[in-house]
């Protein structure tokens, strides 16, 4: 039976796709063979031997240690574009609060005095201190076409906005899914100086981590309005309350709110609501559900941070699932291992993602503990599982 620790609340609708009768699932769980959580942070954790998967309910896998989890042959998954149209609408209403001055405007409908004689007069009077602008026409610049951005940039062509689009990294799939009259920005400098808005949706990595800084805010479009529903750090905040106080960016609608930035007149913060709605947290559930069940049962990986997309259809009398450091020659080491203890194999699927790689191999026999052993032994092996 395998077991699974819960550290935030799943949905009842994906936890209802495990088998009882396989699985045991729960928050006191304890040796579990994987983890499903949200946002609860990892990094601090002690990892027990048994542990193969570490599954994220969500797209980001920041507070997961997924460097450490991959050096022990641990899978970690995530559900990317699960919550793609829930952070895209709220994306878009970040701009209609900004461009439409609603959040002054509901906070001076909220101050009003009901017995107000002149009540109706006084808010006629009073509306032409929140007169706004229309995005039909204005431009909005994309950072990063994945499932998100593209969504973002499809749905502002669609409310007849000009989209420019910056992603040196977009995927066929990307490519195939994004509206055919985003235009590609040569460089993000050159995104930054045309766009009224800018949205940013990319992860959080060593080269973005800050990449939004006083160079870059210089580069920006007088008075746009910049939207960061992508990852906080990714903004650097003391370059921005300084574009914010010269007046070089217009709004930061943020997702994140800052100690920084709080009580800035021209910040706009939400509570990282991006990805909360019902429907956002049932698909992030039953995506990563379905992908850990087929790690477990067949050993096949779809939608890992750290490790290659690997998927095989079962042949033969068992599988061995080989997480290993992407070298030189594994490929046979491990046939020579198989030829040495007789063990005929029916079929190999082999892939690489930087330092890491991935084996699942049918064979035509019951596999022995002497084979796992032998195999385990080669350099570079970092786990070894029989199904």
């Amino acid at each position: 039976m395998f077991r699974i620790k819960t550290l935030n609340n799943i949905s009842k609708a994906a936890l209802h796709r495990f088998p009882a009768t396989r699985y045991q699932i729960g928050d006191g769980v304890d040796e579990p063979h994987a983890f499903l959580v949200r946002s609860a942070d990892m990094h601090a954790m002690a990892f027990e031997d048994g542990l193969l998967a570490v599954a994220r309910a969500g797209a980001g896998t920041n507070n997961i240690p997924v460097a450490e989890l991959s050096k022990r042959g641990v899978v970690v998954f995530n559900a990317p574009g699960a919550n793609a149209n829930a952070v895209k609408e709220l994306v878009i209403s970040g701009m209609l609060i900004a461009v439409r001055n609603l959040r002054e405007a509901m906070a001076f409908v909220g101050g009003l005095d009901p017995a107000r004689p002149d009540l109706d007069a006084y808010v006629e009077a009073s509306k032409k201190k929140f007169v706004g602008t229309e995005l039909e026409g204005r431009t909005l610049g994309v950072v990063g076409l994945g499932a998100i951005g593209v969504r973002v940039a499809n749905a502002a062509r669609a409310l007849g906005m000009r989209v420019l689009g910056f992603d040196p990294h977009m995927t066929v799939e990307g490519a195939w899914r994004l509206s055919s009259d985003v235009v590609k920005a040569g460089s993000l400098n050159e995104l930054y100086a045309e766009s009224d808005f800018l949205s940013f949706h990319v992860p959080l990595n060593a080269q973005t981590r800050g990449s939004y800084n006083d160079a870059a805010i210089a580069a920006t479009k007088r008075g746009a309005i910049v939207l960061n529903f992508s990852r906080e750090a990714i903004v650097d905040e003391a370059a921005m309350a300084r574009g914010l106080a010269e007046g070089q960016i217009g709004r930061y609608v943020s997702d994140f709110p800052s100690a920084h930035l709080l009580g800035s007149p021209r910040v706009i913060a939400l509570p990282h609501l991006g990805a909360s709605t019902a429907e956002a947290e049932e698909n992030c559930g039953l995506m990563v559900v379905d992908q850990l069940r087929d790690f477990l049962e067949n050993g096949n990986i779809v939608n890992s941070v750290n490790f290659p997309s690997v998927r095989l259809s079962r042949e033969g009398r068992a599988r061995v699932c080989i997480a290993n450091r992407n070298v030189p020659g594994m490929i046979g080491s491990l046939s020579l291992v198989f030829g040495a203890k007789g063990v005929n194999i029916a079929q190999m699927q082999n892939a690489s993602r930087g330092d890491y790689a991935y084996t699942l191999v049918d064979v035509d026999a019951t596999v022995s503990s002497e084979l796992t052993e032998a195999i385990s032994a080669i350099d570079g092996i970092l786990s070894v599982r029989v199904i």
